[in-house]
């Protein structure tokens, strides 16, 4: 498949999953709450639009009002345009306490011309070493984007316009753990993480650019939410009237979407940082090529 097919094939599948978001998207007043910037974060388009923005104070972000124990969770952002070096924008799922669980997207801001990069991992019993870095084939601060956490018993997948870029695997038979026992919600910040984020934190904030601002849009959360330990979904193991989340696999086209964002565009696997992991890799990692 050449690159410049890949690349429209992408775009129709972005533009078709932008008008299925229209038809089912959410609300932002119904399903989140600002919880910190001091006016930073601003829900716009009767509820349809959120903005966060960072500046030298301070940075923003929202959470969803409930948790969820498994499902599928989409969000459109336009991310910092221009010099965005030293900023960090999220949308990832998360429990509390020590021994959390999470699934990260992370969006690592960069100098003007250079590709952002999308920070991927997963945290079990607050665990985490299981990172997968990628560059985008699109600029994802000219347009709103679909960025999607699919999350079931079996696996977490994580998509980019519907494609596919990353799939963690359920092995606790082989002894690896896998979030599916703690309740999370939905999260998302604008910060400033200079320290680290861009180029190994070698290129740090211009803050004479602030504040910047990244854009969501079109929250959707098909889940099964959880109040007072209770699961609106009555059995997620089972497939009569599954949703389709709920036994989510990767078809044959699916597959090879994967490995084409991991061939061409994937920056940064754990699964091959000998250095990191001296000792050797986790056992996942032998698992599948992908």
């Amino acid at each position: 498949m050449s690159s410049k097919f890949s690349s429209t094939l992408l775009l129709l599948i972005s533009i078709l999953m932008s008008i299925q978001l229209l038809a089912s998207a959410g609300n932002f007043y119904r399903d989140v709450d600002i919880t910190w910037g001091e006016g930073r974060g601003k829900i716009q388009e009767g509820g349809r639009g959120l903005a966060l923005s960072l500046d030298k104070l301070s940075g923003s972000g929202f959470q969803s009002k409930n948790e969820y124990l498994f499902g599928r969770f989409d969000m459109q952002l336009k991310l910092v345009p221009k010099n965005s070096a030293g900023t960090v924008t999220t949308f990832f799922l998360s429990s509390q306490g020590e021994g959390h669980d999470e699934i990260d997207f992370e969006f690592l801001g960069n100098v003007s011309g250079q590709p952002y990069t999308i920070h991927t991992n997963v945290y079990t019993q607050g665990k985490g070493n299981k990172e997968q870095q990628f560059h985008l084939w699109f600029d994802p601060t000219a347009a709103f984007h679909t960025y999607t956490i699919v999350w079931n018993p079996h696996r977490i997948v994580f998509l980019v316009d519907n494609s596919p870029i990353r799939v963690f695997n359920n092995h606790e038979s082989m002894g690896i753990p896998f979030p599916k026992s703690q309740a999370m919600k939905v999260y998302c910040s604008l910060w400033n993480a200079d320290e680290w984020a861009t180029q190994g934190g070698r290129v740090k904030t211009d803050w004479a650019l602030a504040p910047f601002t990244a854009y969501y849009r079109n929250i959707n959360i098909d889940g099964c939410a959880v109040s007072s330990g209770a699961s609106t979904c009555k059995s997620i193991g089972s497939t009569n009237n599954a949703k389709p989340w709920q036994t989510h696999e990767l078809d044959g086209k699916g597959r090879n979407r994967l490995r084409w964002v991991q061939t061409k565009h994937m920056v940064y696997n754990y699964c091959a940082d000998s250095k990191r992991f001296p000792q050797g890799f986790s056992a996942e990692c032998k698992s599948s090529r992908f």
